[in-house]
């Protein structure tokens, strides 16, 4: 189709956050939005934002997105980012329906998307490549003999899609032949796509990005640089930019080598070139990212232009808003992803519902999220994004940090400590944090503050707790309280983090202030005079220290956040015993996460030893391998291949062995 005017309107074919961000600026530019839900999305946020809403089968149904925009009347389909976005398919498809598809055209996409053609399409033009496999022949022997020749270690990769799916870090031969099989059947399920190619690994190099643009005019540009080395399993978690470790000549030749890259692929739209970045300071291409990427804000903000409303007028047909002397990068702009996962286990993933949300204020904060939302298994951990821009890079990170101590995520586990630790650590203070930095790092920033370690939770709790359901009692209000009204009470909490359980004895002193002993010591609990439950955050005292503490109840469950630090507690005293879970030593294996069974590997009598892996389990595209933590025979074996599980689902039980 040529390039209109869009009246009819534009379709935005993804989901939450995404999905609401680009209609945000496309509203702005005057234009009708069109949204597409699947399932439970029916009564999502970015559905009641948008003009019109079409469902359809799931966001990966392409024929059912084409012909939610014929009926809606949609000239014009953005992809966001994710499901359809890098799928040259769908945007031929979208072209021989006369339907303007705003990202790059099939034949570009091709080109660059695929990491295997993008490799190929760039070899011999200058371009630095990684070493590496990335040829047609995709059996396990052709792949072995070429990662013996490239040499270990090697990693594995998938040839499409991106955000760390599908990808294995090989350090001997004996090891290739599993993560090839679990590479590739996570790359059909996020990609539809099995197709992998190899590379020989670089040890802790920087992950290094250049955003570009490019019209159909022949012009491209640049807009330096993002840092993402940041990561956990390939994923990112914060953003930069710009980097710490360039300067402004390796900025110019990074840049250069981009447009160099896009102008080889005719490239058309807005896309990602991406690098890897040595110590010695040699850089190669890794891959291209034909679309938005989820760090876009951090180059918004440094650029202050609007990216998706740069994509809009390139698919309109007009010429780039901005020559490259013109743009002007400013200030330094830094974005951390909050993801529901567990840090200390792994970053497993995790689904249910979101109990409260609060978003912080004084950064940019892209969300779809309200107090009970429902966080689903199907779709990625990432549910917010917080971004801080500022004069200098201190300016940015301290400002985030605050902004990650003020958020309100409570009802699931959240990465939001484990983000705010990595933003102090002197590494990443330092700017030297690399791809390995997670790895390295990892357990200092898992080990929580020493008030967190020393009871303060469940004093907090306990007290909230008793607070909370004594507000709600016949006695009246807050302010009409009086000790005597009030006789001590024992509360027993059930950590839902490692299943310690506390019996904490709460006494009400004056009309705000409590002392609650949690065995030996004994902890002093005050409260504002106008307490209020409801509040984001409430100022408290714990043993004079004073704390920003948010608060929210399910049920049985209580959940209390100390900055960043949150916890959820059951409270025993009213959860029948048979409800409890079992502890981890006793043979019992529940799983970590909400997921597809993809493969169980233990049988009923079967001897097994601690650590053996008892069931793979998919969860948000990602594969889980979850094992006993004892030896022993196995007496049950709860599930099948194929079945869906929720979090704390019985799936292996063991007869241990006398001794651990």
């Amino acid at each position: 189709m040529s390039a209109g005017s869009f009246e009819g309107g534009i379709l935005v074919a993804n989901r939450g956050e995404i999905a609401l961000r680009v209609m945000r600026t496309a509203r702005r530019m005057g234009y009708r939005t069109i949204a597409v839900y699947a399932g439970a999305d029916r009564d999502a946020p970015h559905v009641a934002f948008a003009d019109a809403a079409v469902e359809i089968a799931s966001y990966l149904d392409a024929e059912g997105i084409v012909a939610a925009a014929r009926a809606s009347g949609a000239e014009a389909i953005h992809p966001g980012y994710g499901f359809l976005s890098e799928r040259p398919e769908f945007a031929a498809r979208c072209e021989r329906e006369g339907i303007v598809f705003i990202g790059p055209s099939s034949a570009a996409m091709r080109a660059l998307g695929d990491k295997a053609s993008a490799k190929r399409a760039l070899d011999g033009s200058g371009v630095p490549l990684v070493p590496g496999y990335h040829g047609a022949a995709q059996d396990d022997a052709s792949l072995s003999a070429a990662a013996s020749e490239l040499g270990f270690p090697i990693m594995v990769k998938a040839a499409a899609g991106g955000g760390g799916r599908g990808m294995r870090l090989v350090d001997a031969p004996a090891a290739l032949a599993s993560a090839l099989t679990s590479a590739r059947a996570e790359a059909q399920a996020a990609f539809g796509d099995p197709t992998l190619l190899l590379e020989r690994a670089l040890i802790a190099p920087r992950h290094i990005e250049v955003q570009i643009a490019g019209d159909r005019f022949g012009a491209v540009v640049h807009f330096g640089e993002r840092d993402c080395s940041v990561q956990r399993r390939f994923q990112k978690l914060i953003e930069e930019s710009p980097s710490p470790a360039v300067d402004p000549a390796l900025r110019e030749r990074l840049g250069a080598t981009a447009i160099a890259a896009a102008r080889i692929a005719g490239y058309v739209g807005l896309g990602t070139i991406e690098f890897l970045l040595d110590a010695d300071g040699a850089f190669y291409f890794i891959e291209a990212n034909a679309r938005l990427q989820v760090e876009h804000p951090v180059t918004e903000a440094i650029a202050n232009v609007d990216l998706v409303e740069w994509q809009i007028r390139i698919a309109r047909g007009e010429p780039l808003p901005l020559a490259q002397a013109a743009i002007r990068l400013d200030g330094h702009a830094i974005e951390a992803r909050l993801c529901v996962e567990d840090p200390a286990h792994g970053f497993l993933p995790q689904s249910g519902t979101l109990v409260r949300w609060v978003a912080p204020a004084g950064v940019r904060v892209d969300h779809a999220l309200v107090s009970g939302s429902a966080i689903s298994a199907e779709y990625d951990s990432m549910i917010a994004k917080l971004i801080a821009h500022g004069p200098t890079r201190d300016d940015a990170r301290r400002a985030l940090v605050r902004a990650l101590e003020e958020t309100v995520a409570l009802g699931l586990p959240t990465n939001a400590a484990f983000l705010a630790a990595c933003l102090r650590d002197e590494t990443f203070v330092a700017g030297g944090a690399t791809t390995a930095f997670i790895a390295e790092r990892a357990r200092n920033m898992t080990e929580g503050s020493a008030t967190t370690q020393a009871g303060g939770p469940v004093a907090l709790a306990a007290a909230l707790r008793f607070a909370s359901a004594a507000r709600r009692s016949e006695f009246g209000a807050w302010t009409a309280w009086s000790p005597g009204a009030y006789p001590p009470a024992t509360v027993v909490l059930a950590s839902t983090r490692d299943g310690a359980v506390t019996a904490a004895r709460v006494e009400l002193e004056t009309p705000n202030r409590f002392s609650v002993t949690v065995g030996a010591t004994t902890h002093r609990v005050e409260l504002p005079s106008r307490f209020d439950a409801g509040a984001a955050r409430v100022r408290v005292l714990l043993d004079g220290a004073a704390h920003a503490v948010a608060y929210a109840e399910d049920g049985e469950r209580c959940f209390v956040a100390i900055g960043a630090e949150a916890f959820a507690f059951d409270d025993l005293a009213r959860v029948p015993a048979t409800a409890r879970n079992e502890g981890s030593g006793d043979g019992i294996v529940r799983a970590p996460t909400s997921g597809k069974v993809l493969d169980v590997r233990m049988r009923v009598a079967e001897r097994v030893e601690r650590g053996a892996v008892a069931v793979v389990l998919q969860a948000m595209k990602m594969e889980h391998a979850v094992a006993v933590t004892r030896s022993g025979t196995v007496r049950e074996v709860a599930v099948r291949i194929g079945d869906q599980v929720a979090l704390g689902t019985l799936l292996v039980a063991l007869d241990p062995d006398t001794s651990p």
